[in-house]
């Protein structure tokens, strides 16, 4: 794919020309064209028009050869969220079929949400399922999401992570799913290059340190590789195959070997007519080099469930070293290369429609999505079934009657059984592993026959919950025993949550009734109060939880608990535990201890603290903060980002706080870690630009990595959060400057 960022909207009309008729490349400009009006007054945070962006997804989209109503869709994604155009108007404008498709990359609105989490959850549970109705809608949001990538650099850092983060759990996972290689190992690499930027480079530069070299065998080995594969008399093609960055990566953390260890870094490719030839070239290609057990995969006699199908094997090449051999036809590369988009052949002017035919329909991950939202009471347990079932490593076995079933790996002969069929995995007795009875808890393998043996009389067991490994068949197991019991927990849901409220001396009448009981719900995500109860008796939810909810809304009561919280927990201390007024010692130390802070934090309803900043994160103004309550230690602020106050027990201590009366005169300590690529002159041009941007460098040291990459420590003085990022933003233009990042201890 052609890595540009500046396509024109005539060159993406190009592109359509050479696989549309005109009718269509009409409607596809006929949307540029609209785009770009609603979002005129707009700009992205690189400063540029808004309209660059849907404009490069568009390219993408053409690049995939896409039909008219995906790539009109690219064009349009954003003005239903980002304009005051409606989906009406789009389906007025562009029919129901790009209305849809917008409709499934929409975001969903903020104010619906309590928190970023369950927005974030809600948001992707909208775009699977819609997905699973129409699959061009992942194909939008896969475009969407590689041009953000591409420019992500615009962002602060710490949002580059989270959508880095983001990028690598879901989103290159599904382009995997969907066979898309092209925006999977894009996707990959400018992941790892935000999230782990130390080892993104690094091995950029040991590639580039010894490209020269492996250019040159690769060379050789294909001119001898030439000499077998001429004698067989059939037409390919054969070239070096590059290795992707983050490819590398993760055999490197996986199996604890360094870059040099990496015997499968150098790789050829060679694309023939038919099958037929794949295995005349395997077979030469054998009979001249050995090939490394147990390093042969033949995935054109078992495809992947995406699709994916080509011979590989690694053999010991020319001068004894391993050389990976792949071997595949020319329509196998292009479902390698474009996955499920490869079905969408655009011919004569027409698109095989919104489903992939049943007899081409070789992945079931949406089914599977579509199933797991059945089994899920709430978008958080969804997102958790997807990641955990869906995007893991897999392994491939076998039934009886020899058909492939996928699986995570670490799945065992009940998630086999569950997957099969649920009266299968319900009734399972016992399993057979190759012909062989094996444990229920025996992991499966590449390659393994399961066969599931069942009685009509055996049911679930509750050892099974902590036996399965996929979500979904602990969705299963769950869901047998809460249908079971149902009126049971229904009850003592009920029970657990009037303790609860007892306990904390608060009146179980009081907030009981429908009205709180029904913000709960609301909170939670359920539709119904019994399903709420059934939650808590069951062991779901904690009623503890549940009990704070229903609390948290009554703003007498919650202003009444900070304080009683605030005096018990931070005035008192251990010669006054029970005490609600501060002791003369505590008094003592408010006056002796209290520090600027002070004076340029405020603390919502309360005065009189004794206030630190966290000296593990050394929060600055227009940082986002909190208070985190230590008893006899007053209130210490952390920046909210900080991995120390993140648990669900910090988060319990928590004050609302807001900084308050800060001067520009007033400077605040702020760690940093600048990494890069070691040279002569290096620390003395990151010296410079921190004295020519603040007078306050407090300490300054470096080292070596093993690598031999830069790693330098400072602390300098700032007065803001702005005043920082500028500092940042210099810094990362040094040259041989990769990453700025602020220190947390």
């Amino acid at each position: 794919m052609k890595k540009r960022e500046d396509y024109t909207p005539e060159e993406v009309l190009d592109i359509c020309r050479k696989y549309m008729n005109k009718e269509h490349v009409e409607f596809v400009n006929k949307a540029y064209n609209f785009a770009a009006y609603v979002h005129k007054e707009q700009k992205r945070a690189t400063g540029e028009p808004y309209i660059i962006h849907p404009t490069q997804v568009a390219q993408i989209l053409v690049s995939l050869r896409m039909d008219p109503y995906t790539v009109a869709a690219g064009y349009l994604h954003d003005v239903v969220e980002d304009t005051n155009i409606t989906l009406g108007d789009v389906n007025e404008l562009f029919g129901d079929q790009v209305a849809t498709i917008v409709d499934g990359v929409t975001k969903i609105s903020k104010y619906k949400y309590h928190s970023h989490q369950e927005l974030l959850a809600e948001n992707h549970r909208k775009m699977l399922i819609a997905t699973a109705k129409d699959l061009r809608v992942i194909m939008v949001k896969l475009a969407d999401r590689l041009h953000n990538m591409r420019t992500l650099k615009a962002l602060r850092p710490d949002k580059q992570r989270r959508i880095a983060t983001e990028t690598l759990e879901i989103y290159a996972p599904l382009a995997d799913r969907l066979g898309i290689s092209r925006i999977k190992w894009e996707l990959e690499d400018l992941s790892l290059q935000y999230i782990n930027p130390q080892q993104y480079y690094r091995i950029v530069h040991l590639m580039n340190s010894k490209r020269e070299q492996r250019e040159g065998y690769i060379a050789e080995a294909i001119k001898y590789i030439r000499t077998s594969v001429d004698s067989l008399g059939i037409k390919y093609e054969i070239y070096g195959r590059p290795k992707h960055i983050y490819s590398i990566y993760k055999k490197m953390r996986d199996k604890h070997k360094q870059f040099s260890e990496l015997y499968d870094l150098l790789a050829i490719r060679i694309v023939v007519d038919t099958v037929k030839d794949c295995y005349a070239v395997l077979g030469s290609i054998h009979s001249k080099w050995k090939p490394i057990p147990g390093r042969f995969k033949d995935y054109i006699a078992v495809p992947k469930t995406n699709g994916y199908q080509s011979l590989q094997t690694t053999i010991i090449g020319p001068g004894g070293q391993p050389l990976e051999v792949q071997i595949r036809t020319h329509k196998m590369h292009d479902v390698a290369e474009y996955g499920v988009a490869a079905h969408w052949a655009y011919k004569e002017g027409n698109f095989k429609g919104v489903h992939l035919d049943e007899d081409e329909q070789k992945i079931d991950v949406f089914r599977e999505i579509l199933e797991l939202q059945e089994n899920s009471d709430n978008a958080a347990d969804f997102m958790k079934s997807v990641k955990g079932e869906i995007f893991n490593d897999r392994v491939y076995v076998f039934t009886p009657q020899g058909e492939v079933i996928e699986l995570p790996k670490g799945s065992v002969p009940l998630d086999f059984g569950f997957q099969v069929h649920t009266e299968v995995g319900a009734h399972s007795i016992g399993a057979k592993v190759n012909g062989r009875m094996v444990p229920l808890n025996y992991q499966l393998k590449n390659g393994d026959i399961v066969e599931m043996l069942t009685s009509a009389n055996a049911k679930p067991s509750r050892d099974w919950v902590k036996l399965v490994y996929t979500t979904r068949a602990r969705n299963k197991i769950k869901r047998y025993f809460r249908v079971k019991d149902r009126q049971e927990n229904i009850s003592l849901g009920k029970e657990l949550i009037e303790s609860e409220l007892k306990n904390q001396s608060l009146s179980p009448n009081k907030y009981m009734d429908k009205s709180h009981i029904e913000e709960v719900m609301k909170r939670f995500s359920y539709t119904d109060s019994e399903e709420l109860f059934n939650s808590v008796g069951y062991g779901e939810l904690s009623p503890l939880n549940v009990v704070h909810k229903l609390i948290s809304e009554d703003p007498d009561n919650k202003k009444e608990t900070e304080r009683k919280e605030l005096e018990e927990k931070v005035i008192s201390d251990d010669d006054s535990k029970n005490s609600k007024v501060p002791n003369e010692h505590v008094q003592n130390k408010l006056k002796k201890e209290r520090s600027d802070a002070n004076n340029s934090i405020s603390v919502e309803g309360i005065d009189n603290l004794l206030i630190r900043l966290g000296k593990c994160c050394n929060p600055i103004p227009g940082d986002d903060i909190v208070g985190y309550i230590t008893k006899g230690r007053g209130l210490t602020i952390h920046r909210a980002d900080c991995p120390n106050v993140q648990s669900e027990e910090a988060k319990k201590r928590f004050v609302e706080v807001s900084w308050d009366n800060v001067t520009v005169d007033k400077r605040y300590i702020a760690e940093l870690d600048i990494y890069g690529f070691n040279r002569n002159g290096l620390l003395n041009d990151v010296l410079q630009v921190i004295n020519s941007t603040t007078n306050s460098l407090n300490n300054v040291n470096g080292r070596l990595d093993k690598d031999k990459m830069a790693i330098i420590h400072v602390s300098v003085g700032v007065n803001n959060k702005a005043h920082l990022d500028k500092i940042i933003s210099r810094l990362n233009s040094v040259p041989d400057v990769y990453q700025v990042k602020r220190t947390i201890e």
